[in-house]
């Protein structure tokens, strides 16, 4: 259901307005939309065969050997990512199901978040980043995909790390937005008023390319790009060796963004019905309050006891009680739990998180559970069974086994990205390496 979130029942709005192309009225707002209206609808789904399956398993108990012990105070947050169900089959699909190098890349990732605890961030840290705008996270596309519109144009400060913090707290804060099922966002990137001196540069791309491919794997589901200058085909030039073949087929230079996102929820500087005035006094608490942010980065709920909500389902979902089902696979595979009871409490591994799951009522198993979501129907009903089996560092065999079995059940649609859509990507052709590498990708081989 499409909505605005808001601390009252009157709109942030001013009384400038606009026409639309229909002719219609535009008033202007400075709300954000936090849930996907009723055209979006989560469509992208993998199907796992039995052998993937098996590697998925093997990937979350090596994964789960490295974990932190209980007394390290990361310790609930690197389970919690360990826990998100589509953690393990996003590092295969990205290491192209090679058990060596998905492990290296989840081990790497798993040294990168400790050091960098990208949840934690503080809003305080990185607000005077968020100042001008430069970067809103706001609306859905129609695959209900959180949209991040970055905007080169507003930069407000010197280069530092804090402007790589903001865009990975703003990469987080897309997570919680993801309704359930949903696992990637959109970015729209629009170069109105940038200069060649405002865009970050090469240096900067890379870095932020290597933590964006590296440990947000999968993430990505359209990278758009709009209003470009003349000099910035040289930038993209320059980044494009970096970027992997599969990152690269999921950007498009000034597609018709109509076609891609609702119109109420499409920014009106791009043809939709939405005229977002950004006013960071409004943007900044609203972001950070729908999100359950505390000052020190950790959350809370709205009783404002410490909680750590279980990562995969946004959280929304996560705090209407909806957990992911042990031993799922996908975004979306959910049970109904006592939120009172649960969301509040550290998050446990092994056996304990199946006897939480089941405190207070009787546990009510939903599939797909979100008014946004009411008529996908990519999301089969089958993805609700219950593991019981665990994922640990004393896995054997006949757990492995037992754990292909039970995911088995738990398939969705597709494991292969699917063909590029829209015009050409570049301007420039791909490599004969590039090109022999994009096409083993996506025929699926090994």
């Amino acid at each position: 259901m499409s909505s605005f979130f808001s601390r009252s029942n009157k709109s942030a709005s001013s009384s400038s307005s606009s026409l639309n192309k229909d002719g219609q009225e535009l008033k202007s707002t400075s709300e954000i939309f936090t849930t996907p209206s009723q055209e979006s609808s989560v469509k992208k789904k993998w199907d796992y065969n039995e052998e993937q399956l098996k590697q998925i398993e093997e990937l979350k108990a090596f994964s789960h050997k490295l974990l932190l012990p209980e007394s390290d105070v990361y310790h609930p947050w690197e389970l919690r990512f360990l826990n998100d169900p589509g953690t393990h089959p996003r590092y295969m699909r990205a290491a192209k199901w090679k058990m060596d190098d998905a492990k290296k890349r989840i081990q790497g990732t798993i040294e990168w978040r400790r050091e960098y605890k990208p949840e934690l961030i503080q809003p305080d840290d990185v607000g005077i980043e968020a100042e001008t705008g430069k970067i809103v996270l706001s609306g859905f596309d129609f695959d209900s995909r959180p949209i991040l519109y970055m905007r080169p144009g507003r930069e407000n400060t010197e280069r530092s790390p804090r402007q790589i913090r903001h865009l990975i707290y703003h990469l987080e804060r897309a997570l919680d937005l993801m309704p359930p099922g949903q696992e990637q966002v959109a970015i729209i990137v629009d170069y109105k008023s940038a200069t060649s001196q405002s865009n970050p540069s090469i240096a900067v791309a890379r870095q932020v390319l290597n933590i964006l491919q590296n440990h947000y794997v999968e993430r990505l589901g359209r990278g758009l790009v709009v209003n470009m200058p003349w000099w910035i085909n040289a930038f993209f030039t320059g980044i494009t060796p970096f970027l992997d073949p599969i990152t690269r087929d999921k950007i498009r230079f000034n597609p018709k963004l109509t076609e891609l996102v609702p119109a109420a929820q499409l920014d009106s500087e791009f043809g939709g019905n939405y005229r977002f005035d950004f006013d960071h006094k409004v943007y900044w608490p609203t972001l950070t309050e729908f999100c359950h942010i505390a000052p020190d980065g950790t959350r809370i709920n709205d009783q404002g006891e410490k909680i750590y909500p279980p990562s995969g389902n946004g959280i929304k979902a996560a705090l209407e009680g909806l957990h992911p089902v042990k031993g799922a696979i996908a975004s979306g595979q959910v049970e109904k739990v006592d939120p009172s009871k649960n969301a509040s409490v550290t998050p446990t591994s092994g056996t304990d998180q199946s006897t939480r799951s089941q405190t207070g009522n009787e546990t009510e198993k939903l599939s797909n559970v979100s008014e946004p979501q009411s008529t996908n129907t990519a999301v089969t009903a089958d993805m609700t069974t219950t593991a019981t089996t665990n994922v640990n560092s004393d896995s054997n065999t006949e757990g492995l086994e037992e754990g292909v079995k039970r995911l088995s059940l738990n398939r969705a649609l597709t494991t292969v990205p699917g063909p590029p859509e829209g015009d050409a990507v570049f301007d420039h052709p791909p490599s004969e390496g590039e090109i022999a590498q994009a096409r083993q990708s996506i025929e699926g081989s090994r």
